[in-house]
């Protein structure tokens, strides 16, 4: 008898509907999984079997055929547990006829327990679209479904209810979307995985200049370079950011949530993400890592810092080859992953920020320790960083030794409360300014937004023209500059850029960086 359910599969960061069919047939005893399965897949035989068995079910000793459709998308991971195992009982007889409009999805337990099972957004919100009605999870996953509306969302704790209440004899509540949009306990709201912990800006003395860069740089999206010696507290200011940066909106959050759900990275505790991830890989990262990779591509780093942070400490200590793919990146806020199988584009809107010392040693230009390096030492070192990668960075701001005075005087540093008020203002303009189109923030504006929204001040044009020509800029420079100048001009509520916007926009981009 031939009998069939309906599932989803994950690809890259998409869901596809995946029509699983079992026909058991007389013979010797086999089950055979067809469709293009992984591994995972295929050891789906053993879980089916033993869980239909522990949930009270006979398991047919029959040849049984299950196929997953369509054929020819390549289906991975233990998501297809639960709907082989209806079809099977289906097939077999000892369940009624399955609902119609209806998607099940989640891993099988030898005991018939569901397990958390990864993508479970994804997978609902192509249910969704596609017309499905309802859908049924694993019990822990329900909360992150339920972030899809217009679909009921049916939580499951094993088989054996499951199948009760397909035969009627027992009922199984909807979840409550409620629930998940209040932010209690059982639907709390987080921050990413690999976010820091909250550093305040007024724990931070001295080093008013940083902190400024670090207020435009997050008031636009820019990206920023900090040079300073061992010490200065250039890791302690980046990891300042996550506490001035704006939270995430409800389309921002979910597009976040559902990288992290298919990554596998998603807090059962927090279904859906509301703060602007923070990542901060080592320098030993691979390609791969960085960028994403694997026989069936999976998100790296800068996919996870998708509208929020990625922080290189470090920088020059990156692999070669690993900096320059950031370049394409940075450069088109998506990243396309071509394999046999074939190709897979994520999303990479994120804000780049990294950390340098001057020199091998560190103490190149420092006022109170010698630098040990050979001029030719220094030169090499800062040539680890390619011109075409300077070219994209918005901001270069030197982050000097604190002083013994500072350290031990007063704190009169602004609180990251304010500064993010000033931030969500800016944000605010830039919101308006780009209703409409698909933009977010000044720093992706492209060569025909620049012209028509950043307007200079006749008295700031002369300033402008004498920096292109001393500064040597690229045409790329020029934009930055421009696009940097708006971001101030922004903070301070300003409708065009003024020479005093366009003058400190220049100090953050000295000639002798590229």
């Amino acid at each position: 008898m031939l009998a069939k359910s309906t599932t989803c599969a994950v690809v890259g960061l998409d869901g596809y509907i995946v029509e699983v069919e079992v026909d058991i047939s007389p013979g010797l005893p086999a089950f055979h999984i067809v469709g293009l399965p992984d591994a995972a897949v295929q050891e789906a035989r053993e879980r089916v079997r033993a869980a239909i068995r522990n949930s009270g079910c006979e398991f047919p000793m029959r040849r049984i055929a299950a196929n997953l459709a369509p054929a020819d998308l390549r289906k991975a991971g233990p998501a297809y547990d639960l709907p082989i195992a209806l079809a099977v009982l289906l097939s077999s007889g000892q369940v009624p006829q399955l609902p119609e409009s209806t998607i099940f999805l989640g891993e099988l337990s030898l005991d018939g327990s569901l397990r958390h099972t990864n993508g479970i957004l994804p997978m609902v919100a192509v249910a969704r679209e596609q017309g499905y009605r309802q859908v049924f999870v694993p019990s822990i996953d329900a909360q992150e479904a339920v972030l899809v509306s217009g679909i009921d969302v049916v939580p499951v704790a094993t088989l054996a209810v499951l199948l009760s209440h397909l035969r009627g004899e027992y009922h199984i509540d909807s979840a409550d979307p409620a629930v998940a949009a209040s932010g209690d306990a059982s639907g709390a709201r987080a921050s990413a995985p690999g976010a820091s912990g909250r550093v305040d800006m007024a724990d931070i003395r001295g080093q008013e200049h940083a902190k400024r860069a670090l207020e435009v740089a997050a008031a636009g999206g820019h990206n920023l370079l900090m040079l300073g010696p061992p010490g200065s507290g250039k890791t302690l200011l980046a990891r300042t950011l996550p506490s001035v940066l704006p939270a995430l909106t409800n389309e921002e959050a979910l597009d976040v949530t559902k990288i992290y759900s298919v990554s596998g990275l998603l807090p059962q505790s927090a279904p859906l993400i509301t703060e602007r991830p923070f990542r901060a890989p080592h320098y030993t990262i691979s390609n791969a890592g960085l960028v994403g990779g694997g026989r069936l591509p999976r998100p790296g780093e800068i996919t996870l810092s998708h509208r929020g942070v990625l922080f290189l400490d470090e920088l020059p200590e990156f692999g070669h080859s690993v900096l320059e793919v950031l370049r394409q990146p940075i450069e088109d806020k998506i990243v396309t992953i071509s394999r046999a199988q074939g190709t897979i584009t994520f999303p990479a809107n994120f804000m780049m920020v990294s950390a340098m010392n001057p020199c091998p040693c560190g103490y190149f230009g420092d006022p109170v320790r010698e630098c040990v390096c050979t001029p030719s030492a220094v030169s090499r070192y800062k040539k680890r960083i390619s011109g075409p990668l300077l070219d994209r960075i918005d901001l270069f701001v030197e982050v000097p030794r604190i002083e013994y005075e500072k350290l031990v005087g007063p704190n009169e540093a602004e609180t990251s409360e304010r500064i993010r008020g000033r931030i969500e203002e800016a944000r605010a303009l830039q919101s308006a300014r780009y209703d409409g189109v698909d933009l977010v923030s000044n720093s992706e504006m492209g060569p025909v937004e620049v012209w028509d929204h950043c307007s200079v001040e006749d008295s700031a044009k002369g300033l402008l023209q004498t920096a292109m020509k001393r500064m040597h800029l690229s045409a790329r420079g020029f934009h930055r500059i421009l696009k940097v100048a708006r971001t101030i001009a922004d903070l301070a509520g300003a409708p065009t850029i003024g020479a005093a916007h366009l003058a400190e926009a220049l100090q953050y981009r000295p000639s002798g960086w590229g």
